[in-house]
C-alpha cells in the first residue's frame, strides 16, 4: 500500500463525506493509535480520493495479505511497527474500510438495487468466477465495435444497439456538476463513465478489491500462490521402450521435392544474376561508374551540391556565308529586293543584309553588335532554360513493313496491244469465260467484238442509242453477250429503267424483286458462292438475302457518290470506288465500314475490279491511270488482308476531264483491259 500520513486523511474523509459522525469516528481511531503525526498534507485530488475510498473498503482483505506474506505474529507486526510504523496504515485502513461498509449499508437501505431481467442489480458488474472475461452479465449496449468515436462527433447518436436502433447521445455533465456528484454523492468516487457505450457505471467492492491489489503488485486473486511446487514430468529412471514405436514414415527417405524446386530456383537466379555473391557486391559498391573526365558523357543534367540540374545555355549561331566580307553573289540581294526590304516593317526586315567589300580593313563597324550582345545577356540573365527531351526514331520504323513489289508478282506491267476503232469515249468493256474473245461498247453506238492475242475487230454491231453496258454470259458453254442501249436491253425484254431485275435464262423469265429503290442503282451484282445479291446506289450498298426475302447488311460509304462495285471470289470483302477519289476495302466478317481507305488517285474512280484467280485488284480513274494492287485474302480470320500498291498503269489520254472508264481482268492470265474516253481499248501484260 501506499504511505500516506496519517493526520490528512482524517481531512480528506471527512472533506469527501461531509458527515461530522465520520469525522469522529477517524479522530477516534488515529487516537487508539496514539502516534504523533506530521503536520496535515494538502488536500487530495480526485483521483486520491477515489484511491482512498478502495483502500479503506480493501483494510481487511489487505490486512491478510500481510499476515500471509510476513508469515510473522502480531508481536513482530508491533515491533516492526515501531521503525517504520507500516501497521499504523493499517490499523487506519481498516478503520475507513468499516467506516466504509456501514456507508454501504446506509445507502443499500435508502437505494435498494434494482434487479435486471436476468436476476443482477442494476449498475453493478457481476464478475463470473468461472470466466476470464468481464463481459459475460453485461453486455455492450453498443454494436459498433472498436470503430473510433470520432465519426460521430457530429451526429447524434453514438452507434446501434441490437435490435438495430440509434443509441442518442445523453446530456453529459460538466465538470461542475461531477465534482458536486463526487462530493455530495457516496457513490460519486466510485462513478466511472463508459463513452461507448454512453453510461455511468458504479464499481463495485469486488473490482476496488481487485483494482487495489493490483495496484500493490500482487495477484488479482487470492487464492493463487506463485510458490506453488512444481511439478516434475521426467524423472531420472532410464526408460527401456520408446514413448512412441510407430514405423518411420517413407517420405523421411526419399529427397524433397520442394527442396528440389527451391534449389532450381536458387540456382536460376544465380545464373542471370539476380543473386549476388558478398564478394560481388562489396566490388560493386567500391568501384564508381566510369565517366570520361574532360567531356560531357550525359552527366550534364545530374543534380549538383545544390540539389539543382544544371541546364547549359544555348549556343549563339555560327555566322554563315552572308555574313562574309565578300560572300558570293546568289547572297547580295539586288535594287529590286533591296527596295522590298526597305518597305518592310521593323519586325518583318532581316536583321543582316549582306554586303561586299574588295578587303577586309574596309569593313566598317558593326551597328547592331551593342543591341545583340545586349539581348544575349537579356536571354542569359531572364528567360528561363528548359531541357527538350528529343526521341530519335528512326523514320523507317514508321512505314509499315510491306514485301517488295517483285516478290508479289505477276501482275500486268506493260501496254501490249491498244484496239482502235471505236470514234466516241468507250464506256465499257467484257471478256467472255474463256479469255478469247473482248466486247466493248462506246457512245458512238457500237458493240464490237475484239480478237485478244491480235487485236482484230472481228465483228461490230451498231444499235441505235448510247451504250451504257455490255456483259458476257458467266457460262462458259454459252456465246450470250447482252447490251445496255438506253432504256433498252438487247436481247432481253424491256422494263422500269430505274428497277432491279433478275433475269433468269433457262426459263426466258424477269423477276422485279423490289417494289422501289432508295436512289439510283449504279451497280448490282451476285454473290459468287450464297444467295446474296449487291446492290450499291449512290450513298449506300445494301446486300439482301435472296433466300430469306430480306436485307442482311448494309455498308455505309464515304462522303462521295458510289460510281464502281466488285467483290472478292472468295465472297467475304468488297471493294467500291467513289468520287471523292477513295477506294474502300470492305470486311464483311468484320464490320459495314471500310476496312482500309485507299486514296491515291487525283481524280474520281470509274471502276473497280478483282482478278477471279490471282491476289489481285485494280481502279481505274479519271486521271488516266489504272492502279493495281496485291489484295491477298488469307483463309485464317484473325489474319487481316495485306493490300500492297505494286504497279499504276498509263496508257490513256483524258478527254474533256476524263480519262479511263471502265477496267477488267482477264479470266486466266495476269493480264487486264482498259477503256478510256479517248476511244482506246488497252491490254496490259506482265
Amino acid at each position: 500500500m501506499r504511505k500516506r500520513s496519517t493526520a490528512g486523511a482524517p481531512e480528506a474523509v471527512a472533506s469527501s463525506s461531509g458527515s461530522e459522525a465520520a469525522e469522529e469516528e477517524l479522530f477516534a481511531a488515529e487516537q487508539r493509535l496514539g502516534g504523533d503525526h506530521p503536520a496535515a498534507e494538502p488536500a487530495w485530488s480526485d483521483e486520491e480520493d477515489a484511491l482512498s475510498e478502495a483502500d479503506e473498503e480493501d483494510s481487511e482483505l489487505s490486512s491478510s495479505d500481510h499476515e500471509k506474506e510476513s508469515g510473522a505474529d502480531s508481536d513482530s507486526e508491533a515491533s516492526s511497527a515501531v521503525e517504520d510504523s507500516p501497521s499504523d496504515d493499517d490499523e487506519l485502513d481498516t478503520a475507513i474500510v468499516e467506516l466504509a461498509a456501514g456507508r454501504d449499508a446506509e445507502d443499500a437501505e435508502a437505494h435498494p438495487p434494482v434487479a435486471t431481467p436476468n436476476g443482477d442489480p442494476a449498475g453493478e458488474l457481476q464478475i463470473d468466477a468461472g470466466s476470464d472475461s468481464s463481459e459475460d452479465d453485461r453486455p455492450p449496449r453498443n454494436t459498433i465495435g472498436q470503430v473510433p468515436l470520432e465519426w460521430y462527433k457530429d451526429e447524434q447518436h453514438i452507434g446501434y444497439d441490437r435490435d438495430a436502433k440509434k443509441l442518442i447521445k445523453q446530456d453529459r455533465k460538466d465538470k461542475l456538476d461531477t465534482l458536486l456528484a463526487q462530493t455530495d454523492t457516496k457513490q460519486g468516487l466510485r462513478t466511472i463513465y463508459d463513452e461507448y457505450n454512453d453510461e455511468e457505471i458504479v464499481l463495485s467492492k469486488d473490482e476496488l478489491r481487485l483494482i487495489q491489489r493490483i495496484r500493490q503488485g500482487h495477484f488479482p486473486d487470492v487464492e493463487i500462490n506463485p510458490y506453488d511446487p512444481e511439478m516434475n514430468w521426467f524423472s531420472d529412471d532410464k526408460e527401456i521402450m520408446p514413448l512412441s514405436a510407430a514405423p518411420e514414415p517413407k517420405r523421411r527417405f526419399i529427397p524433397s521435392k520442394w527442396e528440389e524446386k527451391k534449389v532450381v530456383k536458387l540456382v536460376r537466379a544465380l545464373r542471370k544474376g539476380w543473386i549476388k555473391r558478398s564478394s560481388e557486391r562489396n566490388l560493386a559498391v567500391q568501384e564508381p561508374e566510369a565517366y570520361l573526365l574532360w567531356a560531357d558523357d550525359g552527366m550534364a543534367t545530374d543534380r549538383t551540391a545544390t540539389g539543382l540540374s544544371y541546364v547549359p545555355a544555348p549556343k549563339t549561331k555560327l555566322p554563315g556565308h552572308e555574313e562574309s566580307y565578300n560572300p558570293p553573289r546568289e547572297y547580295l540581294p539586288s535594287e529590286e529586293e533591296r527596295n522590298a526590304q526597305e518597305l518592310l516593317d521593323d519586325e518583318d526586315k532581316p536583321e543582316f543584309t549582306p554586303q561586299a567589300f574588295d578587303s577586309l580593313r574596309q569593313v566598317p563597324m558593326y551597328s547592331s553588335f551593342i543591341k545583340e550582345r545586349f539581348e544575349r545577356c537579356l536571354d542569359l540573365y531572364l528567360c528561363p532554360r528548359s531541357k527538350k527531351k528529343r526521341i530519335n526514331v528512326d523514320p523507317q520504323s514508321l512505314v509499315p513493313k510491306l514485301p517488295k513489289p517483285q516478290d508479289l508478282q505477276p501482275f500486268p506491267t506493260t501496254l501490249l496491244l491498244r484496239y482502235t476503232g471505236h470514234t466516241a469515249r468507250v464506256r465499257s468493256i467484257s471478256p467472255d469465260a474463256s479469255g478469247q474473245w473482248l466486247a466493248s461498247a462506246s457512245d458512238d453506238g457500237s458493240v464490237r467484238l475484239w480478237e485478244v492475242r491480235t487485236g482484230r475487230c472481228t465483228r461490230t454491231w451498231t444499235l441505235s442509242g448510247v451504250i451504257h453496258c455490255v456483259a458476257w454470259c458467266p457460262n462458259p458453254g454459252l456465246s450470250l453477250l447482252a447490251a445496255a442501249v438506253d432504256t433498252r436491253v438487247i436481247l432481253l425484254p424491256t422494263g422500269n429503267t430505274q428497277a432491279v431485275l433478275v433475269h433468269q435464262l433457262s426459263k426466258h423469265t424477269t423477276q422485279n424483286p423490289f417494289r422501289k429503290n432508295r436512289g439510283r442503282v449504279v451497280r448490282v451484282l451476285f454473290h459468287p458462292l450464297k444467295p446474296f445479291l449487291f446492290v450499291a446506289t449512290q450513298n449506300h450498298v445494301r446486300v439482301y438475302n435472296l433466300a430469306q426475302q430480306a436485307l442482311a447488311k448494309k455498308l455505309i460509304g464515304g462522303s462521295g457518290s458510289t460510281t464502281s462495285m466488285a467483290i472478292h471470289p472468295g465472297g467475304d470483302h468488297v471493294i467500291v470506288g467513289s468520287e471523292d477519289k477513295r477506294l474502300a476495302w470492305y470486311d464483311l466478317d468484320l464490320s459495314t465500314k471500310p476496312y482500309r481507305a485507299l486514296r491515291y488517285h487525283l481524280h474520281g474512280l470509274r471502276s473497280v475490279a478483282f482478278h477471279k484467280k490471282y491476289p489481285l485488284f485494280a481502279s481505274a480513274s479519271d486521271d488516266a491511270s489504272v492502279h493495281i494492287f496485291h489484295g491477298m485474302v488469307y483463309q485464317d480470320l484473325m489474319t487481316n488482308p495485306l493490300i500492297v500498291p505494286v504497279k499504276i498503269l498509263r496508257g490513256h489520254e483524258m478527254n474533256q476531264f476524263e480519262g479511263v472508264y471502265d477496267c477488267a481482268f482477264h479470266p486466266t492470265q495476269p493480264w487486264i483491259f482498259t477503256a478510256g474516253a479517248d476511244g482506246c481499248i488497252c491490254l496490259f501484260t506482265n
